[in-house]
């Protein structure tokens, strides 16, 4: 794995050109990237130039820097656009002025979004110099050659990717991607926020990105470039089996995720009780989560990452605490699939979160999601835990394990 620092030599012949943000505190105005952001963009010198993708609309002045620097006074023949969104696309228009024989290369639908963003000027000034692609169009630079892979609804349903069939490249787009700027170093490596940012962004688009997989498994890849994050360049078969399970909803570790809320730590309690005897059950893992405290689409990450789901909540208002509902909302609006689900509630005096959440996921049901299974055992708790909560633990401990 290699860190994309700018003028990273990805090879011989392809540069790394992009920027790191540190200045972003929510990328999409909703996830956390306290490691910041990288926005990618490589470039292909052969005897035609290639520049793949934009950046962010604050950094064009450096990516276009960085452009001039790698290719030493040789101007680009082509700007591929894999991707429409605006921290891949917002400097196509400062990438014409500076390099206004520059083909665009982009699929139809994204020319048409361009027009969108940029107005009907653009779109005529444009208009001699567009060349749309599809699924097996190809694009000869020299000794390079792009062959590009409709990948709609990856998670845009203009999104195109690219295997350079030279070195075995695969250009990615928005997958393989994760958060985190790519000079700073990761703690946790590559799976952790590769995870979060797949199931935050792309988790709903399984079957696309299944479709995708398995025009890739056609290829053999040594690289993958993505639109954030670093270049892949080892256990590629790593990446691949991991996309694969993500994308199909499976189960990536045997384990039990605890989710609550909890008003006055009564039903933390609860949990930290439960969690001792799935433990001393022989569950291999237990991973609990306050929802109200704790990162939202981390906490979502794991439900997708873990076989079994128990869910913790306070009755409030009559139903299920806000934030709970909140959460089942995202797996649901994810198609939350082939998971085992347990429900644990609390009430001063008519407990009645269980049901309210298990009618979420009768909704879900209804939506997308699928195989999903609702244990029998149910833990009901009245203000405090009582020994007959324990009991009920019990009996769902074993169910569950």
């Amino acid at each position: 794995m290699l860190n994309a620092n700018s003028s990273m030599t990805v090879s011989d012949s392809i540069r790394y050109v992009g920027v790191n943000d540190h200045a972003i505190d929510l990328f999409e105005g909703q996830f956390h990237v306290p490691l910041g952001m990288a926005y990618n963009s490589y470039v292909i010198r052969d005897d035609k130039i290639a520049v793949m993708d934009s950046v962010d609309g604050h950094f064009g002045d450096e990516w276009l820097s960085n452009i001039k620097k790698e290719l030493g006074g040789r101007e680009p023949d082509y700007l591929v656009v894999h991707h429409m969104e605006m921290d891949h696309s917002a400097c196509i228009q400062q990438f014409i002025r500076a390099y206004p024989k520059a083909v665009i290369v982009a699929s139809k639908m994204a020319f048409t979004m361009m027009k969108s963003y940029f107005g009907d000027e653009f779109a005529a000034a444009i208009a001699p110099r567009q060349l749309a692609v599809g699924d097996a169009s190809t694009l000869e630079l020299g000794t390079h050659t792009l062959s590009f892979i409709a990948a709609p609804n990856v998670h845009w349903p203009e999104v195109l990717m690219s295997y350079e069939t030279c070195e075995k490249i695969l250009f990615s787009a928005d997958a393989f991607g994760k958060f985190g700027a790519n000079d700073k170093e990761d703690p946790e490596g590559w799976t952790c926020e590769a995870r979060r940012y797949y199931f935050g962004i792309v988790g709903k688009f399984g079957p696309q990105v299944q479709a995708v997989l398995k025009k890739a498994a056609r290829l053999d890849i040594q690289k993958i470039c993505p639109l954030h994050g670093p270049v892949l360049d080892a256990d590629i078969a790593e990446y691949l089996r991991l996309y694969g399970i993500w994308s199909d909803y499976g189960v990536e570790s045997e384990g039990v995720m605890i989710a609550y809320t909890s008003v006055y730590g009564n039903t933390k309690k609860a949990v930290e009780k439960l969690a001792d005897i799935l433990k001393a059950q022989g569950c291999p893992k237990v991973v609990t989560a306050d929802l109200a405290r704790e990162d939202m689409y981390e906490n979502v990450e794991n439900a997708f990452r873990y076989g079994t789901l128990v869910l913790a909540s306070t009755t409030y208002n009559g139903g299920v605490f806000p934030v709970m509902q909140e959460f089942i909302e995202h797996l649901t609006e994810r198609n939350y699939q082939k998971r085992k689900i347990a429900f644990v509630e609390n009430g001063s005096w008519a407990p009645a979160a269980a049901k309210a959440m298990r009618s979420l996921f009768d909704k879900g049901l209804e939506a997308g999601c699928k195989d999903l299974s609702f244990a029998e055992a149910r833990v009901s708790i009245k203000i405090a835990m009582s020994e007959k909560n324990v009991q009920e633990m019990e009996r769902l401990s074993q169910e569950l394990c």
